[in-house]
């Protein structure tokens, strides 16, 4: 990857991240930081290796109670993700683990090793009525740790036992391992997947997405998908004017082509301390025009990087934001995309009986 800057002891890039810094956590009174790195024998040049920290968590699912983000309950196994996107709004959540929402984000994931267990006995309560539960509404259930400890897998495989429908979004093309239990729920209407595409542009999604599946991976597992009879859908999200504006006819022509039947799009928003990485990584990778892009995300903001206000955050303001609106709609109308809504069938779900019920 050719930089814009020097790679020095005074201006580090960390490869094959997204994050290239460790913003103060907002919830930590100290912290610790190294300074004079000319005294210490070449920690900048290399990056720490991906940390795995195990917690027992009491609880799993998560009511969503904004009305805009389309979800009813979430679930996630892991929190901090090393797909490193630059972009993600879930950085922020990471502080409440008392770590950063930069390189640790990244670096240091916590794995909830008894997440299908949690999940059985959330089903098992006598008051829950079935509604669809979403893998992800944080991080990315299939980020490249589930390689190694199956949480995803496990939690399908409690879902499918009790036909809990479930709804995926992820970025990595992993979710194929799984796609023999996919294929079975989807011959219950248990399960919809959406593949999140940002961008075409291969040096873009390496330098913004640095540790996902290129998209035309992503474009292969929703061929994949589809072809299993497995419904599937695109995110085409965030999108960022000036960096990825322009591949939306692309991005949803590519999509549709490879079986998406829907498409949704989120503009970007700069919350809490996204704002201090993503413009650092901006302005560190995109030098020529830096100075247009964030006033291009303030524009459609009220002049600000963020809005958090319902309804209006997600899609932003303004002549972009309307732009963008009216591309999406366009293209998703002329490709057919969107013309129905997936239902989860919710009248299959059952509680296994327990063999120590018998007697």
């Amino acid at each position: 990857m050719t930089l814009p800057f020097s790679d020095t002891p005074e201006n580090p890039y960390y490869k094959g991240r997204g994050a290239q810094l460790n913003p103060k956590n907002r919830f930590l009174a100290e912290e610790y930081a190294k300074e004079h790195p000319e005294a210490i024998d070449e920690w900048w040049q290399a990056d720490v290796p991906t940390q795995i920290f195990e917690e027992h968590s009491k609880t799993l699912v998560n009511k969503v109670d904004s009305p805009d983000v389309g979800m009813w309950y979430s679930m996630n196994p892991y929190q901090g993700c090393e797909h490193g996107c630059i972009y993600c709004y879930a950085r922020n959540s990471h502080q409440y683990w008392g770590f950063s929402a930069g390189l640790d984000f990244e670096r240091k994931i916590v794995a909830k090793n008894n997440a299908p267990e949690l999940l059985r006995k959330f089903l098992n309560n006598k008051n829950w009525v079935p509604k669809p539960l979403s893998l992800s509404g944080n991080t990315d259930c299939y980020q490249p740790i589930e390689r190694k400890m199956f949480l995803t897998r496990q939690l399908l495989e409690v879902a499918l036992e009790y036909k809990q429908p479930i709804g995926i979004i992820t970025k990595n093309s992993l979710v194929l391992r799984d796609k023999y239990i996919l294929q079975q729920m989807a011959e219950q209407k248990l399960v919809c997947v959406y593949i999140s595409l940002t961008s075409l542009q291969e040096d873009l999604r390496q330098k913004m997405e640095p540790r996902t599946a290129t998209a035309a991976q992503r474009l292969k597992v929703i061929k994949e998908l589809s072809e299993l009879g497995i419904p599937v859908g695109v995110m085409t999200a965030p999108i960022i004017p000036g960096l990825t504006d322009h591949e939306i006819p692309r991005l949803l022509e590519q999509a549709s082509a490879n079986g998406a039947k829907w498409a949704g799009y989120t503009v970007v928003r700069l919350n809490d301390a996204v704002k201090i990485i993503f413009n650092d990584w901006l302005y560190k990778n995109f030098p020529d025009r830096a100075d247009k892009v964030w006033h291009l995300i303030e524009s459609m903001h009220g002049g600000k990087v963020n809005d958090s206000d319902f309804g209006r955050r997600m899609r932003g303001e303004g002549n972009i934001a309307e732009l963008i609106k009216q591309q999406f709609k366009l293209h998703t109308k002329r490709l057919g995309m969107n013309q129905d809504r997936f239902e989860f069938n919710t009248d299959l779900f059952q509680r296994p009986t327990s063999q120590l019920s018998l007697f």
